[in-house]
């Protein structure tokens, strides 16, 4: 096999892949900590690839060394000189040479590993940024985001995606960029990069343990934003203890990233992918599961307008790492996420941290105005307080390890063979890429339609339109249909319909997400069955329950900033938490939100319930067919800009409502407990 796969795409969804098999040899040095980045790394997760079959689906892309040029966008010419002469060292010059450096190992071959790595990197960049593919994944090592100006740290030799990110800042003139770095390991390699550039957003979550957990920096905690005109550009999360899951990391994304990153409108996505964050991993110790992978690719995929390149850094699970690596691959592909599992809210540790960073940041981001401070007395002695139950709380987490071990193999994600269906009226040509949904003819179907919803009328437009609809839902729910999109007559009947027959069966929980002012009655029980949740400029008289949720914004939809804080601190902790097997997404007649706005929300909801949402909309919205069926079909949607501040009436209606919600659903919650009495302003 040579260093570069060349992975073949499918022409609907392009996604690529550079996979490097750097065999370094033995190791140079007997230390345990070193033994554990091994060329299997790689072996497995392209095996893992090829034996889903997703290997065949992706593109290639050829792998080339990284020039000097390349390299020293981040790294110093000494530094590079220096490792230069790697090749030609003896073996006691080579370990001599490894000792003034932390936690890396040098062989004779490694300097060319290095610059493949870093090439691989560029190559990806290069295909999605002009548009050969949407989005990739470069699985390589040498991992990469440890690696310092001057120094080898950490497994890493040259920073591959800092590299990365200059290259596309030089050569395509990307004005901002968003690094994602969900490795386990805080990449003080790329901090130091960026710290001071305001052009380059990179956020981390890493085991830290009040510094007691490798690199041991005081730079890795929460209130290192950055320096000078990159204050407020760096995002560090510290996980101050082990067995994080995945209701904390979504909670991070929805409450930190997200927000953040809509704000900051990045031209680019670059993800520092290291798995060492999953379950099982020896470095990280965490609980999350290889699915929720899936998830944080998605809720990515729709910043940049989808260009999104993720290079794979630490995982030394074999088994947790190549399934997280198909679970993002086949994400990158564009099939359905898997229903979420274990969101049972994130865990104190976890909320502590998401309250220390949202206060750090909150004079930089306008999304974060409304956060909560933090008390001086509190970080100043929050590890001295935590110190002392540390050592118990060790011991009750090595007595768990054996738990910890083992975990249940994702499900395989089947792709439903029609990816969407329409319902449209004569005369609305079907879009491109959607297949046209027949009439139902069943007689069970239009008999019941008749009698609950056209009594005494002889409509056969309206009967054939929703027996329609109730014959897709049947269809989503065996899976034969991913997704679908409806123009009916009345919306509000159709909605109705479909709730009706969709929460009929005995597991089914249907999210109802309405946009726009038109009066929508409440489900009418509270059973759980039905979530809804409506965005408008109207305060709701009804009784507001548990499952009846409305978002009142001072403009409706017409302020996208407001929309979008409501969408991601609100709309997707809820809907996750949730889990409904149907996303029910309607848009009411003159509804006012704009048709990128809209397409970003078709886009994130799909998320949820495997990617089976329904889309209604009204007759005279034939204008937006287009737009819903390609982020339906997995289109990324248009960048919505950087935002401006959200109307402080919202911010504070939306806190209000937060803080009624948060005690029934715990993915709201963005403070500790013992803290909420100085809750979000």
């Amino acid at each position: 096999m040579s260093c570069a796969v060349c992975i073949i795409s499918t022409i609907s969804y392009l996604s690529t892949m550079c996979i490097l098999d750097l065999r370094d040899g033995p190791l140079l040095l007997d230390s345990p900590v070193c033994k554990i980045e091994v060329p299997e790394r790689l072996t497995v997760s392209h095996e893992a690839l090829v034996k889903a079959g997703l290997a065949d689906r992706c593109v290639a892309v050829p792998v080339r060394e990284a020039t000097d040029a390349d390299i020293l966008l981040v790294h110093s010419e000494e530094y590079l000189e220096a490792v230069k002469k790697t090749p030609y060292m003896t073996l006691e010059d080579l370990q001599e040479f490894t000792l003034q450096y932390g936690d890396v190992y040098f062989h004779p071959n490694i300097y060319h590993c290095a610059k493949l790595a870093a090439g691989a990197a560029l190559q990806l960049v290069d295909s999605v940024v002009t548009g050969k593919v949407r989005n990739g994944m470069a699985l390589v090592r040498p991992p990469g985001h440890h690696s310092m100006r001057s120094a080898a740290n950490g497994f890493c030799v040259f920073n591959n995606v800092a590299i990365a990110a200059q290259y596309a800042k030089q050569k395509y003139g990307m004005k901002r960029v968003l690094i994602v770095d969900w490795d386990v390991h805080h990449g003080q390699g790329v901090q130091s990069c960026f710290e001071d550039d305001p052009n380059v957003l990179y956020f981390s979550w890493h085991r830290y343990e009040h510094q007691r957990f490798w690199p041991q920096l005081r730079d890795s905690d929460y209130d290192c934003v950055g320096k000078e005109k990159g204050a407020g550009f760096n995002i560090n999360v510290p996980w101050n203890k082990v067995g994080m899951k995945n209701s904390d990391y979504l909670s991070v994304f929805c409450h930190v990233l997200l927000p953040i990153a809509y704000e900051f409108s990045p031209d680019l996505v670059l993800v520092c992918a290291g798995f060492d964050s999953a379950i099982g991993d020896p470095e990280g110790e965490m609980c999350a599961s290889p699915d929720i992978f899936a998830h944080l690719t998605h809720l990515l995929m729709n910043l940049a307008g989808g260009k999104v390149c993720a290079v794979l850094e630490g995982g030394y699970n074999l088994t947790s790492l190549h399934q997280s690596v198909c679970q993002t691959v086949q994400t990158l592909l564009g099939d359905p996420a898997p229903r979420p599992a274990d969101l049972d809210g994130p865990c104190t540790s976890a909320l502590e941290s998401l309250h220390c960073v949202r206060s750090a940041h909150r004079q930089y981001w306008s999304c974060l105005k409304h956060a909560a401070e933090l008390p001086t007395s509190e970080i100043s002695t929050k590890c001295i307080q935590l110190a002392e139950e540390e050592e118990k709380q060790k011991k009750d987490e090595k007595e768990k390890s054996a738990e910890k071990e083992a975990w249940p193999e994702p499900l395989k994600r089947v792709t439903p063979p029609v990816r969407t269906a329409v319902v449209l009226p004569d005369g609305v040509a079907c879009p491109d890429g959607c297949e046209r949904f027949s009439p139902s003819e069943d007689p069970v179907i239009v008999n019941k339609v008749r009698e609950n919803f056209l009594k005494g009328s002889d409509d056969s437009d309206a009967l054939t339109s929703l027996s329609s609809l109730t014959a897709l839902v049947e269809k989503m729910e065996k899976n034969e249909i991913c997704n679908g999109l409806a123009l009916v007559r009345d919306v509000s009947t159709a909605r109705m319909c479909v709730v009706q027959h969709a929460a009929t069966a005995h597991r089914n929980r249907v999210l109802i997400v309405c946009v726009g002012d038109a009066v929508v009655p409440s489900p009418g029980t509270d059973d759980g069955k039905t979530l809804l949740v409506q965005f408008s400029n109207k305060e709701s008289e009804e009784q507001k329950g548990k499952f009846h949720i409305p978002v009142c914004l001072k403009e409706g939809c017409r302020d996208v900033s407001g929309f979008t804080l409501a969408v991601l601190g609100l709309l997707l902790p809820l809907g996750y938490e949730y889990d409904p097997s149907l996303v029910l997404l309607v848009r009411t007649p003159g509804s006012g939100l704009c048709d990128a706005a809209w397409q970003q929300l078709t886009g994130l909801l799909q998320g949820l319930a495997q990617g089976h949402t329904l889309v209604l909309m009204q007759e005279g919205e034939k204008a937006c067919v287009g737009p819903t069926a390609s982020s339906l079909l997995g289109v990324a949607a248009p960048s919505l800009g950087k935002l401006p501040a959200p109307l402080p009436e919202d911010v504070e209606a939306l806190e209000r409502l937060r803080h009624r919600l948060q005690a029934d659903w715990k993915l709201l919650q963005t403070t500790a407990p013992e803290t909420a009495g100085g809750e979000e302003k």
